[in-house]
């Protein structure tokens, strides 16, 4: 078959399972009490169903049940997504403890790790390619794996926040798979997965019928490690230690900058709170549709960036790096991280702003 018929099937398959499996998910979720409730630090106001990872699961399951991507670590992932899964669930149902929560990320990981599917090569601009000693290669692995799993789920603040910035890292990362070394099988990986988070996001987008819960955030997260790991790290010859980093930029960034807030302002590292991105867009007076595009805008934009950085000459990603540099240190300023909450770009932008509208308006 095409390979072009046969992403195409495996999209609408999952979209579909995606889609209609949302409706018994509701239904499961109010008889097992697993709502989420309004309080202070969320921004509904009306108690929602969650576990709404479930839906996005299974439309992933039925689409690699029908292509079967040649991958070899193909085992070892199917048993940590069903461990991840079951942890977020159980969050989900019992919120329990971060200790736990942190137990079934490690779990998860370790069967990665030691099947065999670890960051063992590292490729840094001006340095070259770095072979990593064992040790050094799974604690890289435990780090990166859990890493980008917790910054999927610390994102998931806004209704379809999460599914769309990961859908977005995810067409950028099939961009490169095709374009750069073709690696069919992380393209099924990431075709199967976005049409999952499609099908999901007709009823998670704004106002949400339902929200994903840590089920479907600790495995979109992990989905995300993992196809990282072996698309970009193991097939990106270029920079392949900043790919990843520039597609996932802004859960990235966004989890980095709230630990360095919380360590300046001496608060708990696990504290949650409500300074993160998108807090601040809203709090900047921004709609919360308007604050979910924007972010998906600055998602598009990295991922657009990830893709000439790796297609591009040395020069070229030269000027890429200063752009990126630039928008990280907004993304700071908007996050509080810079000198104690003050916003010099952000003012200086907006007051060439506020003067090019009242010279428009002169002209007028």
């Amino acid at each position: 078959m095409n390979i072009y018929i046969e992403i195409t099937i495996a999209f609408l398959l999952a979209m579909t399972v995606s889609y209609l499996l949302v409706f018994p998910v509701i239904k499961l979720a109010r008889k097992w009490k697993m709502m989420d409730q309004p309080e202070a630090r969320k921004i509904h106001e009306v108690t929602t169903p969650r576990m709404g990872g479930l839906a996005i699961f299974g439309g992933v399951v039925v689409g690699m049940l029908v292509i079967q991507p040649a991958i070899q670590y193909m085992t070892a992932i199917s048993i940590g997504a069903f461990v991840i899964v079951l942890t977020g669930l159980l969050d989900d149902r019992f919120q329990i403890r971060p200790i736990a929560k942190l137990a079934g990320q490690v779990l998860a990981a370790s069967i990665l790790i030691f099947s065999g599917l670890q960051i063992d090569i590292l490729t840094i601009p001006f340095i070259g390619m770095i072979p990593l000693s064992d040790p050094v290669s799974i604690v890289l692995s435990y780090f990166w794996i859990i890493g980008i799993t917790n910054a999927i789920n610390l994102i998931d603040g806004l209704d379809g926040l999460a599914t769309g910035v990961t859908t977005i890292s995810l067409i950028s990362i099939a961009i490169m798979a095709l374009a750069i070394e073709p690696q069919v099988a992380i393209v099924y990986l990431c075709i199967v997965l976005i049409g999952s988070n499609l099908g999901f996001l007709v009823h998670n987008f704004y106002p949400a019928k339902i929200y994903m819960g840590d089920s479907g955030s600790l495995f979109l997260g992990y989905s995300m490690a993992v196809i990282s790991m072996v698309g970009l790290f193991k097939n990106v010859t270029l920079f392949s230690f900043v790919i990843p980093i520039i597609v996932l930029a802004i859960p990235l960034f966004d989890t980095l900058f709230s630990i360095i807030r919380r360590f300046l302002n001496k608060q708990k590292i696990m504290m949650p709170d409500n300074k993160h991105i998108h807090y601040q867009i809203l709090a900047a007076g921004f709609s919360h549709r308007t604050t979910v595009l924007i972010i998906y805008g600055f998602s598009a934009l990295f991922g657009f960036l990830a893709i000439l950085f790796s297609l591009t000459s040395f020069s070229v990603s030269l000027g890429i790096t200063f752009v990126m540099l630039f928008l990280l240190h907004l993304f700071a300023e908007m996050t509080g991280v810079v000198q104690k909450g003050k916003r010099p770009v952000l003012h200086t932008i907006r007051r060439i702003y506020r003067g090019n509208v009242k010279k428009t308006k002169k002209g007028d």
